[in-house]
Order: C-alpha cells, then structure tokens, then sequence
C-alpha cells in the first residue's frame, strides 16, 4: 500500500504530491524519515567513485573531511572552498523566500540545509539521493537544525526524477552529474521538473587542455565510472534544453555552470 499523507510530516506530506504518478504509487515511509521510492532495488553502479558514495563509510566522514578534501584536490589548491560553493549555488539559484528548490544527488543534504534556510517557511528544500546511508544522515542532521518542517528527501533515480514537469523554481545538482550512467537524460528531467524561468545551478568535471593530462583523466575516467566533460559540453546541453544567461566558472578540473530557462 503506498503510503499516504497522515504518516508524514509537513515537509514530506507538501512534498508527496509533487511525485509523478509512478513515484507515489511506489513511494513509502522509511524508518529513517525520508521517502523511499526504490526499496530493496536501485540504480546500476557506473564504477567504484558511486560506490563509495552509498557505502557505510563515507557518509559519516563526507561534510567534513571527504567532500572538502575531494572537492580542493579537484578545485585546485588557489579554487573556492565549500563555503565559496555555498555562495555560488546561491547566486546561481537566485532563490528567494517561499521557492521551491529540488537538490539532485543531495548526499547528507548539507546545501539542502542551506537553501531551506533561504527559502524559508513558505519554502521547500527536497533532496534526492539513491544512498540510504547518506539520506539517514541528512534527515537527522536536519531535524537537528530544526529544519524538518522545510526540507525533506526522497530515495530515488537521481537521473529518472519521479517528480511532476514544472514542479521546482531552481534545481541543483552539485558534484553528481559527472557520476551519472546518462548525465544528459538527467540534465532533460531537471529541465521538465522546473518552472518556466527556472533556474539551474551545476557543478562537475571539466577535462584539461593538454594532451598528457587528457590522457591522464581518460585512463581515470575508465577506472573510477565518472565522466569528464569537455570544456564546453554542458554549456552546448544546457542551450539546447532552452537555457539562457549562462554562466560558466572553470576552476582546475571543475566547473560551476547555471542558467534560467527561457519563459
């Protein structure tokens, strides 16, 4: 029996009609506190580096020492910091009090956090992850911020996005899309569940300009499952989903890519 509004709190329970019919019909209450659409099934693995990501491990590790120790060795010693990253997605996002904001791939949900706290009680901050290790965090550490009545998460295909078209006024998707089996199929449902004039603010891989160090990233591509994307790529992608103003910051083997979608 999928389950229904009175099992949920005020978070969840505004954000199970935003499910598309499949999802709702699929969706359940963890344990745990979040939405579980995909129960004891998930997504295939593109490689060891997703793998790590729904392990037992690095979620209790991933705030404070993995994503910032990751995120400087791909940024570049003189490249933002996790803070800087806050402030980016923000300025990309352009959100405002009573927004709705999607975050794809939220992990323990550390900017989840941060765009509930701008969009405020009239607001909604949903994260969606396939890893139950790290969406167990998010929900505790937001309901330690006393954020819970703002943000909630879903267990989904990250890529698929069970969501209604036209259901967000930002979406984000910060180091993921790289991790992604089809990053573009992923970039075409984050264009659908966005209103028109939406914004979307992304952060993955970029490939380098030399030869020795394409080579590098290509041996590492087949290794680890991520993608790198060439330099212009999600910039042509974005375009063509009907994006404008595009903003793109290249910083060591990193990009910071937003835009609004055309009214």
């Amino acid at each position: 029996m999928a389950v229904t509004a009175d099992e949920l709190g005020p978070a969840l329970e505004r954000t199970l009609p935003l499910l598309s019919a499949e999802g709702q019909g699929a969706a359940r209450a963890s344990a745990a506190g979040y939405l579980d659409l995909l129960g004891p099934a998930g997504p295939d693995s593109t490689g060891p580096a997703q793998d790590l990501m729904v392990g037992r491990i690095v979620p209790t590790i991933y705030e404070r020492w993995w994503r910032p120790a990751l995120g400087r060795l791909a940024k570049g010693v003189f490249g933002p910091g996790m803070a800087d990253e806050h402030r980016i997605a923000r300025l990309l996002l352009g959100l405002s009090p009573g927004d709705g904001v999607l975050d794809v791939a939220c992990g323990t949900g550390n900017f989840t956090r941060e765009f509930a706290r701008t969009v405020g009680a009239g607001g909604l901050a949903v994260g969606i992850d396939v890893s139950e290790t790290m969406l167990a965090r998010a929900v505790r550490d937001t309901q330690a911020a006393g954020l819970s009545d703002v943000a909630a998460y879903i267990r989904g295909d990250a890529v698929e996005l069970p969501l209604r078209e036209a259901s967000f006024d930002a979406v984000c998707c910060f180091a993921a899309l790289h991790l992604f089996a089809d990053p573009m199929r992923a970039l075409d449902r984050m264009t659908a569940v966005l209103t028109s004039g939406g914004r979307i603010a992304l952060f993955t891989s970029v490939r380098g300009r030399s030869a020795p160090l394409r080579t590098w990233e290509a041996v590492m591509q087949r290794r680890s499952g991520m993608r790198m994307f060439e330099r212009d790529e999600v910039v042509a992608a974005l375009e063509q989903r009907g994006f404008v103003e595009i903003r793109q910051r290249i910083t060591g083997f990193t990009q910071f890519v937003g835009g609004r979608l055309a009214d």
